[in-house]
């Protein structure tokens, strides 16, 4: 993408005024779209990313520069304007560079800017005409086949000089349903870090079903009962709540400047001794996977709590040196655009060994939330508010009518002291997850598990 000489005489003006560190991200990014609505395809869409940015540190201050020309003059540019805002002093570093091949736990067979548009169509095609099929109460059908083709460059004053080329496909189905003059909508999400090979171990039917049997379900449902009752929360994207209630809270970001519930609590219980949560970017194919973070660090497995004991946090360069520790290879980035800061990867609750049956036998009241929705979370306080998207009555330890309209509202750090079981059957769910360095993909997951106590917002 640019040569290794060029990004070296880059980085030496970059740190001709004193900086004492700096790095270059480069990418070029191809997203392309194919979207599907009354029964015909609809859209077809690229858009590319191309661009780089050059970051300079001075113990803690930090500037950012980027630029939209990626030829030598213009890169040098850039460095002699991130140069001057950081301030005048002399060069005290000598750039080397060193080419590193971190490898690829990734493969990909079949890839998707190269298979050609039919292909795509005919997935989208299977999809979208099982939900529209699924029943007469389906009234609209949307589809949405993604494919990204992400490659990056880095290359810093650490050595580095580095190449990751990122894939990921993605389908999205939507379906709304209506009975008795209402309303309700489902929605089905897979996404890999592959190529069409996805669509080998994920039903592009079974897809478009989910979506739709899950409007269907809920236009039926009569409403929520409110109060604080016990909670079964089913596997895969029932793991945005840790990922959104306690995750952003041990994220450097925040950590970094004391805004966080979970600022200053390593080696002490913050959780439930059933939980366990970890974030790993080292999963084969995953869809938050990178081989390396977007400043060079090689991505691995962090154990965040074991046995409900806090054990790190998720750490960029930046935050890392306000905190006095070393990065975990979890710094990412929408795009040059956005400044890179500590962000998650896949993220989840680590089964443990109670069966599903017998979370559920536990409960002689309460709510079974089958698949959770989206929510807001205050990462400085851990209070969150999420959607039940497919939600259940429990009544005398068995699973009954479906309720719509649940929210479950509480404190990150007070729902992972009350998760007292936890089911031994993992799944993970895709999310585009927002913050300050932008959108970015990451997984969430869970085995099912108990909340003993949490406040269910209804009617």
């Amino acid at each position: 993408m640019i040569a290794r000489e060029v990004c070296r005489r880059v980085l030496q003006k970059a740190v001709s005024t004193g900086a004492d560190y700096a790095e270059i991200f480069a990418e070029n990014t191809v997203n392309h779209t194919i979207g599907m609505i009354a029964d015909k395809v609809d859209s077809i869409r690229d858009a590319t990313i191309a661009g780089a940015a050059v970051r300079v540190y001075k113990g803690l201050r930090s500037v950012m520069a980027t630029t939209v020309d990626t030829s030598e003059a213009g890169l040098i540019r850039c460095a002699e304007k991130a140069a001057e805002a950081l301030g005048q002093g002399k060069a005290e570093i000598e750039v080397v560079l060193r080419e590193r091949l971190y490898g690829d736990i990734h493969p990909i067979r079949i890839v998707p800017m190269t298979a050609g548009n039919a292909a795509k169509v005919d997935i989208l095609k299977e999809a979208y005409f099982a939900a529209r099929e699924y029943s007469d109460a389906i009234k609209q059908v949307e589809g949405t086949f993604l494919d990204v083709d992400h490659n990056i460059l880095i290359a810093n004053t650490e050595g580095i000089y580095a190449q990751d080329r990122q894939i990921r496909t993605r389908l999205i189905m939507t379906a709304i349903a209506e009975k008795n003059g209402e309303t309700q909508t489902g929605a089905c999400r897979p996404g890999r870090r592959m190529g069409l090979e996805m669509f080998e171990t994920v039903s592009p039917k079974e897809t478009g079903i989910h979506a739709a049997r899950q409007a269907v379900t809920m236009a039926g449902a009569g409403y929520c009962p409110a109060g604080v009752m016990p909670v079964a929360i089913d596997n895969g994207f029932g793991g945005v709540i840790f990922h959104e209630a306690c995750g952003h809270s041990l994220e450097a970001t925040s950590v970094a400047y004391g805004r966080s519930q979970f600022s200053g609590k390593l080696g002490q219980m913050i959780a439930n001794p059933k939980v366990t949560a970890i974030d790993d970017g080292t999963i084969p194919n995953a869809w938050g996977s990178i081989n390396f973070d977007d400043e060079g660090t090689p991505s691995r497995r962090n154990v965040l709590i074991e046995n409900g004991v806090l054990k790190t946090y998720m750490i960029d360069k930046f935050n890392g040196r306000r905190m006095g520790m070393a990065p975990t290879g979890n710094a990412r980035r929408e795009s040059y655009a956005f400044t890179t800061t500590s962000r998650m990867t896949n993220t989840y609750i680590a089964p443990g060994d109670d069966k599903n049956e017998d979370i559920i036998g536990s409960i002689e009241y309460g709510l079974y939330a089958k698949e959770m929705g989206g929510g807001s979370v205050n990462p400085v306080t851990g209070e969150f508010n999420f959607a039940v998207n497919e939600g259940y009555l429990i009544r005398n330890g068995k699973v009954c009518e479906p309720v719509r309209g649940a929210s479950l509202v509480g404190k990150g750090s007070e729902v992972i002291k009350n998760i007292d079981m936890v089911g031994s059957e993992l799944d993970m769910g895709q999310g585009m997850c927002g913050s300050s360095s932008g959108s970015i993909p990451t997984n969430v997951g869970q085995a099912m598990v108990r909340v003993s106590s949490i406040t269910v917002g209804g009617r």
